[in-house]
Formats: structure tokens, sequence, C-alpha cells
């Protein structure tokens, strides 16, 4: 949608003494680098706030009107703009993206800090590893609400509660003991079991059973869709197992 530099906005947002809504301030903003010039309306009291959510016929703050016209809060504004898909729902990659990509950073700096060239096999290796101890910190943040999640499709844990509970702990240990070459007996067998524990039933809940359900893999809060992402964190798993067993077997 091309910017309009004439247009004015009219934003009723709350902003207390003891609280200043962080949607309204998001709001405001969105509007200015939009193009509008903003005629603020602070909302300055509950009473005052609520009598305007009664008028309006509304059950939230902040409001946003474009000519005359109600677009709504922080989130309707964004579909008005162009910058948010009223129909994609919750459902984000966001997670997984930032969190690979933060793994690929992590294993350049620790390869350029210790190879001769950061385009190594053991980069790799590295990469995968971290990518297991950040994707493990992710469900070990909240291991009730991971298990919970985790419950809806691994077969393992759906036989043994307490394998959900135990996962976090399996996966994080590993990558920690994989990234720094210790303990192989131990990391190996670990990664090789839960990885393939969990891409054989990723494929059944979404191949075989077509379920449509939310992926654990970066926690109980997650929004990506169970599929290609947690398949790939499982085969990524085994494949590293695989290769330093043949590393400790050569």
């Amino acid at each position: 949608m091309p910017r309009d530099t004439t247009r004015t906005a009219k934003l009723y947002r709350m902003t207390m003494p003891d609280h200043i809504c962080p949607f309204g301030l998001k709001s405001k903003d969105l509007l200015e680098r939009e193009g509008f010039e903003v005629e603020d309306h602070p909302l300055t009291t509950r009473e005052e706030t609520e009598a305007f959510m009664e008028r309006q016929g509304v059950d939230t703050t902040p409001q946003t009107f474009i000519d005359g016209e109600r677009i709504g809060g922080y989130d309707d504004l964004r579909v008005h703009f162009g910058k948010a898909d009223p129909e994609a729902g919750d459902t984000s990659y966001q997670p997984i993206i930032a969190l690979f990509s933060v793994a690929a950073l992590l294993a350049l700096a620790v390869a350029w800090l210790t190879l001769p060239t950061i385009f190594a096999w053991r980069t790799l290796g590295w990469f995968i590893s971290i990518s297991m101890v950040l994707l493990g910190l992710q469900k070990l943040k909240d291991i009730e609400s991971f298990s919970t999640m985790f419950l809806n499709y691994d077969l393992l844990a759906k036989r043994w509660v307490r394998y959900a509970y135990a996962y976090p702990f399996i996966e994080t240990g590993a990558g920690l003991l994989m990234t720094a070459m210790l303990l192989p007996w131990l990391s190996i067998p670990s990664a090789l079991f839960i990885g393939t524990v969990g891409a054989v039933s990723v494929f059944k809940a979404v191949y075989v059973d077509k379920r449509e359900l939310k992926c654990a893999c970066v926690g109980g809060d997650s929004n990506v869709p169970l599929g290609f992402v947690s398949l790939t964190e499982n085969l990524m798993m085994v494949g590293m197992a695989l290769v330093m067993l043949w590393i400790e077997l050569a």
C-alpha cells in the first residue's frame, strides 16, 4: 500500500501515570512511519478509558480512526497497512528462523576462533549441536507448557508421560556434550534415541494421520506448525549422532 503523507489519523490510547499502553505506542509509531499525522487522544484515567470503550462498543484500547472509520487496535492496524496476513492467524515461523539464525552465527563465531577456515564440517556440527542447546533452552523455560503440547503427538510420551519432562534435559545435555565433543558414549545414543522417536512421531502425526498441530520444538507457547521444522530438528539430531558415531568408530 502506498504511503500517504497528507492524511491524519485519530488515536485513542491509554496513557496513565502508572501505565502507558505499549500497543498504543506501537500504533502511534506505525502510523507515523506510514506518513500519517497522528491526532493523539490520551486516555488518562481508568474511568475515561472505560467510558470511551463503552461509547465505541469495544473491549480494548488503543483504537485508531482513519477518515472517520474505526480501524481497530494495533493488530488491526498492521492488517490495514498490509503488514500482517488476516488469514494467517497466529501461525508464525519467526521464532524458529531467529533461533536457527543465531545458532548458525554462533557456530561461525566458534569456527572463526578455533579453525583455519569457518567453512568446515565441524562448523556444521556446531550449528546442529548449538541448535539443540537453544531448542532445549526454549523448552526448559516452561516445561509444563512444553510437555502438554508434546503429549499431543509424541508416541513415547503418550505411553510414558515422564519422558515429556525428561526430553528438554536430554536434548540440551546432548547438545552441550556434542558442542564440547565430550562423553560421546552418552551424547550419541541420547541424540540418536530422541531424534529417532521424534522423527517417527512427527511423521505419523503430520503425514500419516494428517493432524494440524502446533510444534513444541521452541517451547509450549509455540505458534510454529508441526511438520517440516520439527521433522528437520529430529533428523538433524539423528544425523549428528550418526556422524559422531562414525568418527568414533573410524
